[in-house]
């Protein structure tokens, strides 16, 4: 039986960085991944989608682009190669993550994993490995609720991606980020797209401002009917159309995209083996440290209780977890994680929001900058969405920020580093932005906290 320093199962955002990771520090390495390396994110998830919406995005600019003085001609698009250009992308990156694995010796196994004990475990039910140390890194998989009926035009957002053409018209039931990104990819190339939420907005994890904006963007720019406050009831597919109904209002179009959420993946690990328990929703409890109740066996990613569900947090807790089980010092997670939403508009945020700060009894100023007032922003022609600070009132420290608009993905990196370098308003005001740029945008908000906005209305005094 060949034995292992660290074994990590699976082979996703979490899974293959914290193998390399453990392989620099000198440790016998194995890694198991039971589809494809790179996860979820690489293969039906961040990669592939991210590939379809900058199609989609062009797509869209160049068919309204008069506004720049570009007069569009007779636009079209191939689906099928936008798929086929999807496809290659996901190929060429999953290569590149096994010759990394390769490069650094790490041994691959295909298959499952399932634990005999706590430090032995089954590969494919067949060979058996030895491990110093396991992090588990199973990942998550779609939700789709037993009171959805099964047929070929009801898919979850995994068998979109192997769509080879797009529907006409489709439902996507569920508001989230997930829904949200495939309903402007679809949109924006011409599908007839409804959203169905039944909370009362669409993207509740945001502030109520960068909701609406967003929500405006989706009805006015993409023609997306939004629909909250309601489940989809009584859903039916018949021949090419599905219909259900949202209060008292029918809704049908050629397809659904279930898009209400993941769970977390454990089937077949045979964790009571192992000595661990999952919660009621199937999660794996973890500390600060990514440490799971099992001494030596860690767990990180969308798999652990209190997950983000986000590839670059899962990526972080694995090297995490890889320094504190191999390590002599004790390493906490990071505090840290901003999020992006590949929407149109855009969206980022880090720290604390708007409502949370006040949740926690938090005395706050609020500094926004709308794009409208952004030179970059007017010559680009993208003058949707802006930026804001929460900031402690007492201090000055930025405790949070969000974004909405073109590139705010991007912009929100910056933001993220000042809130865990614990800046002030006033120092990230103070510093020099190039002009013009989108980022500057962060500076003009800063002033804003104090009313010193150089392009900004000031506030009329009552």
């Amino acid at each position: 039986m060949e034995k292992f320093d660290v074994v990590v199962i699976g082979g996703g955002p979490g899974g293959y960085p914290a193998a390399i990771r453990a392989a620099q520090l000198g440790a016998k390495v194995a890694l198991v991944e039971k589809e494809a390396l790179g996860g979820t994110c690489l293969n039906w998830g961040c990669i592939p989608t991210k590939t379809l919406i900058a199609s989609s995005e062009l797509y869209h600019k160049m068919s309204h682009s008069q506004s720049l003085g570009i007069v569009p001609g007779k636009n079209s698009f191939d689906y099928s190669a936008m798929a086929k250009r999807k496809d290659e992308v996901v190929a060429k990156l999953k290569g590149g993550v096994g010759s990394l694995l390769k490069a650094n010796g790490v041994a691959v196994f295909e298959g499952t994993a399932s634990f005999v004990s706590r430090n032995k475990l089954m590969i494919n039910g067949k060979e058996a490995i030895e491990a110093g140390k396991v992090i588990i890194a199973a990942g998550a998989v779609s939700v789709v609720p037993g009171f959805i009926p099964k047929a070929a035009n009801i898919i979850e957002s995994r068998k979109f991606l192997e769509l080879t053409k797009l529907p006409e018209s489709m439902i996507v039931l569920g508001g989230g980020v997930i829904g949200c990104e495939f309903a402007c990819m679809a949109a924006q190339l011409g599908v007839k797209v409804t959203i169905v939420e039944m909370l009362e907005d669409i993207l509740m994890v945001l502030d109520a401002d960068v909701r609406h904006e967003i929500r405006k963007s989706f009805e006015t720019n993409l023609g997306i009917k939004v629909m909250t406050g309601k489940p989809l009831e009584k859903i039916e597919s018949k021949g090419k159309t599905v219909s259900g109904k949202v209060g008292a209002e029918t809704v049908s179009a050629e397809m659904l995209l279930v898009a209400i959420g993941r769970k977390p993946y454990t089937d077949g690990l045979d964790l009571a083996k192992a000595g661990l328990a999952v919660t009621k929703t199937g999660h794996i409890e973890i500390d600060q440290y990514c440490q799971t109740s099992v001494a030596g066996i860690y767990a990180i990613g969308d798999v652990t209780a209190g997950s983000t569900q986000l590839a670059h947090a899962a990526t972080s807790q694995g090297v995490v977890a890889v320094e504190n089980a191999i390590g002599p010092k004790r390493r906490a997670c990071e505090a840290m994680v901003p999020s992006c939403i590949f929407t149109s508009p855009e969206v980022g945020c880090a720290g604390l929001s708007e409502a949370k700060a006040t949740e926690k009894g938090i005395q706050i100023k609020i500094g926004k900058f709308a794009f409208v007032g952004l030179g970059k922003a007017m010559a680009a022609g993208e003058t949707v969405g802006f930026v804001k600070w929460i900031v402690d009132a007492k201090t000055d420290q930025l405790l949070g920020a969000q974004a909405v608009g073109a590139h705010a993905t991007e912009l929100i990196t910056e933001a993220a580093l000042a809130i865990r370098a614990e800046l002030t308003a006033k120092e990230l005001g103070n510093t020099i932005h190039c002009h013009p740029t989108f980022a500057e945008s962060w500076m003009e908000a800063a002033h804003a906290v104090h009313g010193e906005c150089i392009h900004g209305a000031p506030k009329k005094k009552r």
